[in-house]
């Protein structure tokens, strides 16, 4: 499957066990069915001109995860990370979306309103 800018796409299948607490979903399908499949990107010369189709944060922290490529069988991401560095690298869906605080509550959310944005348009504005 390919995306509206010709790019490799996977079928998405990853499923968030986790939604009902959170209310929405980490992934759905329409968003899945945007971003690139896993390695789609590596030989960009210019990783700033990566676009990041979906956000996910923790509103108990100061992290957030960009989006830029997955893996939609095993929920395994690529992207930005914004933590302790900002760095890319690879994350789980899994895993964010069984972290929880308070006894229960979703640590990691999907930013509903993210209009996607380039690497390059993240970074400057974390400066």
């Amino acid at each position: 499957m390919t995306n509206a800018t010709g790019t490799a796409t996977a079928t998405t299948t990853w499923q968030d066990k986790h939604s009902g607490l959170r209310r929405h979903k980490l992934m759905t399908k329409e968003l899945g069915d945007t971003i690139p499949a896993l390695y789609a990107n590596e030989n960009v010369a210019d990783y700033d001109s990566i676009l990041a189709p979906a956000k996910l944060f923790s509103p108990y922290g100061n992290w957030t995860w960009y989006v830029t490529e997955w893996d939609p069988e095993t929920g395994t991401c690529f992207g930005l990370v914004q933590g302790f560095e900002t760095e890319l690298g690879y994350f789980s869906l899994d895993e964010l979306a069984e972290a929880t605080v308070f006894g229960g509550v979703p640590a990691v959310e999907r930013d509903l309103y993210w209009e996607p944005k380039t690497l390059g348009e993240i970074r400057g504005q974390a400066r």
